[in-house]
């Protein structure tokens, strides 16, 4: 009875881990795709390429802000 519960209780650990992997590689090629998509539209409409690609930076530090805060959820005691 309390291995069922140890195997039940590992999955569930494992699925948890596999989804935060996944949603941490997808978010950062959205945010990739998204950054170049962003600077690409701001060089269309005629701003230079150095001043599309410092405020595209605001999409990583966006990004970063979130996956430490969901770092420190999980880690926090």
């Amino acid at each position: 009875m309390k291995l069922r519960g140890v195997l039940s209780g590992a999955s569930s650990i494992v699925k948890l881990v596999a989804s935060l992997f996944w949603m941490w590689i997808t978010l950062d090629w959205r945010v990739r795709k998204a950054r170049k998509a962003f600077e690409k539209q701001l060089t269309k409409e005629g701003m230079a390429k150095r001043d599309a690609k410092r405020l595209s930076r605001q999409y990583v530090s966006l990004k970063d802000k979130i996956v430490n805060g969901v770092w420190s959820a999980l880690t926090k005691r």
